[in-house]
């Protein structure tokens, strides 16, 4: 009898001990999923006469912004798809070849506040690599009547290599110190690795935070005398965004397709490493009190 009850035990235990297993997994996952998605919240106080002297000694930075897949999402009538399930934020009319198009707009999530917050902080400029009646008009209406995005460059500004286009910066500001890009695309910036932050792809997910993630290394970054000395840690995205644009369109080698997926893993994940960056510089934004805590972490390199 004592025998059968030990034995009972025993396969209940094991049992009780595989399901609680099971739901400590499933919770995981869900509070994974749940900080994934969590909105960021980023106030903006005051700077402090030490930040606002550092501001007075450098010299004001440019960030360049890309639109496709990094502001913003479109597709047009032209080209049956699978829209997303949300209905476009606006709709363009454009003339096309002589024939009149419609694009079908979606802004990326907090966009319009990214853009608010950015544009006290740098001076902007759009530089896409569509055509200029397309680009002219989603920046319109991205600026809404602010003025923040004056400067444009389009396709017939970019450089054309192996079915990619390559946007050259220092058509756009001459000091490379003073100077970097934002776009969802390594070749766009293959020739300048050390002056672009990559940002994920965007299509139609409404939960994407992205933007909002960036504020605070966009707030350290303009405290900098040149970008490229914090930018330029991330070396290694630039030979695996090499490798991506060389690929040719029509190679189907199944090494090289699975090296590139690879690579675009690696990719990802260094996105999220960026975070990094803001304790670097947090000097800049520290009270008074705060500052001494934090000198001995500030590279050096940094306030040259």
């Amino acid at each position: 009898m004592w025998k059968h009850l030990q034995m009972g035990l025993r396969a209940f235990l094991l049992i009780a001990s595989r399901v609680w297993t099971c739901l400590c997994y499933t919770l995981k996952k869900q509070t994974r999923a749940i900080i994934q998605h969590q909105s960021v919240k980023y106030d903006i106080f005051p700077l402090s006469p030490l930040s606002r002297h550092r501001l007075s000694i450098v010299k004001r930075k440019v960030l360049v912004l890309d639109l496709d897949e990094t502001l913003i999402h479109s597709h047009h009538d032209g080209v049956v798809r699978e829209r997303p399930g949300t209905p476009p934020d606006f709709v363009l009319k454009v003339v096309i070849d002589r024939h009149p198009v419609r694009f079908f707009v979606h802004k990326r999530p907090h966009v319009d506040f990214f853009l608010d917050i950015v544009s006290q902080w740098y001076e902007l400029v759009v530089f896409t690599a569509s055509m200029e009646i397309y680009g002219a008009a989603v920046a319109d209406k991205l600026d809404a009547g602010r003025g923040i995005l004056q400067r444009r460059f389009y396709r017939q500004h970019c450089t054309s290599k192996s079915y990619t286009y390559t946007k050259d910066l220092s058509a756009i500001c001459n000091d490379l110190s003073s100077v970097f890009i934002l776009d969802n695309s390594p070749g766009a910036y293959r020739a300048y690795p050390d002056n672009a932050i990559p940002i994920k792809s965007w299509f139609s997910d409404p939960t994407d935070v992205a933007l909002l993630n960036l504020l605070p290394v966009l707030d350290a970054l303009r405290f900098t005398a040149d970008v490229r000395s914090v930018l330029s840690r991330n070396l290694h995205l630039h030979r695996l965004c090499s490798n991506r644009s060389d690929l040719s369109v029509n190679d189907n080698s199944k090494v090289r397709r699975s090296n590139l997926t690879k690579d675009l893993k690696i990719i990802e994940q260094t996105e999220n490493s960026i975070d990094n960056i803001v304790t670097q510089v947090q000097e800049f934004h520290l009270p008074p009190k705060e500052i001494k805590k934090f000198h001995s972490h500030i590279p050096q390199r940094l306030l040259k």
